[in-house]
């Protein structure tokens, strides 16, 4: 897997950047026409009901009188009468579909929980000029073909990419606001241009404070299309100070109902993974796939949400293996584990199993004050099966990642009134398998 080594070719990057903004942005994103759909009422595609012949892997499809390729992901156990939400991957400079794919597409696909079909289109020179609108055709002729043969919601489609992919996914936006319902921007520029531009779309950008490649304020400009078009409130969202090696998301007010805009800025430079606490990216300790995921799992298939998430503040305290709120999309799996009996005016804890994939699992804990009376915070206790390790962990402060492990409430989740629940969430490596053990809940 390739990502790490976008520093090693910076000043490359940087400068083919440039010149790809030049053609990209003149000429991009000219031609090509939107197939319809909507985005508050939910609609199925020719796919639906039939036997699929597209499988897993690389396909090539014939767009704008050449040769592309893309390369699919189709959930396990797929239902063709169930229709799926769709994720477009778009690579970085010099990356490939096969690097997006090896990735997880960005980290969701371990969180998607088989309700996804993703995939990576591979850019010509490997990257997203977009000349005369090529790459729009392309985005066209993938989603044509994927929902003639697949079950898809046509409310549920998405794009995102990194760099120049976040470019493309930006162009995506802009060009097909009637086909994406959000689109998440990881340190863009207008470098694919921006045919239209008028329109709303749900929009979630993230940026580096001291990008080298990609300065922030190319950033901050594409957010603010999108806070102009979705109808919200002007503002300048705080950012982390150099050397914090923290994290900012803002969720702005007043945008229009089901159009939110949020802006995530980070303490580090042109990366897809950064990590609080640390200034290595890291792709299996990343906060952005879990804040990604629970952007575009806030909307729903038939009526679009009428809030957007919580802004989130940096940790008062940052160890490497926390994150801010990213909580995922619940799933319908039971308790693995029976929440702890408590007594009047205390709080239950109880464990469930959200995900799991080889060598790591994703689990959620729910906290319930079960008494009369508020509780003014919340202490989680667990341990963890031998060969366990929490490596990310939100809605919460983690005292630990291996054994005994405790959680304390955050800043914004402590108070809760009596009947009154909140979750926190965590990734871990490991086997899933082995739920955690000696679960158990104080209030204060």
């Amino acid at each position: 897997m390739s990502r790490p080594k976008y520093l090693a070719s910076a000043v490359a990057a940087a400068a083919l950047l440039v010149v790809a903004a030049v053609g990209g942005a003149l000429n991009g994103g000219l031609t090509g026409t939107a197939v319809a759909a909507t985005n508050g009422t939910l609609a199925t595609t020719a796919g639906c009901g039939k036997a699929p012949t597209l499988t897993n892997g690389t396909h090539t499809i014939s767009s704008g009188g050449q040769n592309r390729s893309y390369i699919l992901r189709i959930p396990d156990g797929y239902d063709r009468n169930h229709p799926y939400r769709l994720i477009f991957a778009f690579h970085w400079l010099n990356g490939s579909a096969s690097n997006v794919a090896s990735a997880g597409y960005y980290g969701l696909q371990p969180l998607s929980n088989n309700s996804t079909i993703f995939v990576a289109p591979q850019g010509i020179d490997a990257g997203w000029a977009n000349t005369n609108g090529r790459d729009l055709t392309l985005f066209d002729d993938i989603d044509r073909q994927l929902e003639n043969d697949l079950c898809v919601d046509t409310t549920q489609r998405f794009a995102l990419g990194w760099s120049y992919g976040g470019a493309m996914s930006y162009a995506v936006a802009c060009a097909r606001p009637t086909i994406v319902r959000a689109v998440t921007v990881l340190s863009g520029a207008n470098l694919s241009g921006c045919n239209g531009g008028t329109q709303p779309v749900a929009y979630f950008g993230i940026h580096g404070i001291h990008d080298s490649v990609l300065n922030i304020s190319n950033g901050r400009s594409l957010r603010d299309t999108f806070v102009r078009n979705n109808g919200c409130t002007p503002q300048n969202p705080p950012e982390p100070s150099q050397g914090s090696l923290t994290h900012i998301t803002t969720a702005y007010a007043g945008c229009r109902a089901g159009y939110p805009v949020q802006w995530a800025a980070f303490d580090g430079d042109h990366t897809p993974s950064p990590v609080d606490g640390s200034g290595s990216p890291n792709d299996s300790r990343t906060w952005t796939s879990g804040e990604i995921w629970r952007f575009f799992s806030q909307f729903q298939s038939t009526t679009p949400p009428t809030s957007a998430p919580p802004t989130t503040a940096p940790p008062t305290t940052a160890p490497p293996t926390t994150a801010p709120p990213t909580t995922p999309p619940p799933s319908t799996a039971p308790p693995t584990t029976p929440p702890p009996t408590g007594g009047p005016g205390a709080c239950t804890a109880t464990y469930r199993s959200v995900n799991s994939w080889p060598g790591g699992f994703q689990g959620e804990v729910t906290v319930t004050n079960n008494g009369g009376t508020p509780l003014n915070g919340w202490t989680v206790r667990l341990t963890l099966a031998g060969g366990q390790a929490i490596s990310s962990l939100w809605n919460g402060t983690n005292t630990g990642t291996t054994g005994n492990v405790t959680v304390r409430n955050a800043a914004y989740n402590g108070n809760l009134g009596a009947n009154a629940s909140t979750t926190f969430g965590f990734t871990a490596t490991g086997d899933g398998a082995t739920p955690p053990s000696n679960v158990g809940c104080t209030g204060s």
